[in-house]
């Protein structure tokens, strides 16, 4: 279904589609923490975070803050989180950046179905139920979903 404006009242760019979405959710997930970082807009936020970009703050909720038990730092971690405010419904896109129209799952635009973002990033530090890690590209705010170690391969 292709529209000039879709329910989110945000106007497609050319050759751009969007789908209605489905009238509810086939799962449930819980938001374990929120994320903090400097970047209030989607417009000053990086495209994908670096090893060198700031220090940002994930704070656990309490209920989870056990599951951090083992975390410790140095390491690396993969962080799962949920895009508030990226658009749900396109099927094909046209990113600035290319000009190019693409199908949203071969791109990594934050506009997808469920809109989950994965980054792998250095954990620096872990205070209680609050990390402060670096290379994250996401709102201030954002929900935590999940965090991962990231293991070599064989590590298990």
């Amino acid at each position: 279904m292709a529209s000039d404006a879709t329910a989110t009242g945000q106007r497609l760019r050319p050759n751009e589609v969007a789908v209605a979405l489905p009238a509810g959710p086939d799962a449930g997930l819980y938001f374990i923490g929120t994320i903090h970082t400097p970047w209030r807009t989607r417009e000053a936020c990086p495209r994908r975070g670096t090893p060198d970009g700031p220090v940002c703050t994930i704070v656990v909720a309490d209920r989870w803050a056990q599951a951090l038990r083992g975390l410790e730092p140095p390491c690396r971690i993969q962080v799962l989180y949920w895009m508030h405010e990226a658009r749900r419904d396109l099927l094909l896109q046209t990113p600035m950046r290319t000009g190019q129209t693409t199908g949203t799952f071969a791109l990594r635009s934050p506009v997808r179905p469920n809109p989950i973002a994965s980054s792998i990033v250095d954990l620096l530090a872990v205070e209680g139920a609050m990390l402060r890690v670096r290379g994250l590209d996401c709102l201030d705010g954002t929900s935590l979903i999940d965090i991962k170690p990231v293991r070599l391969s064989g590590e298990g």
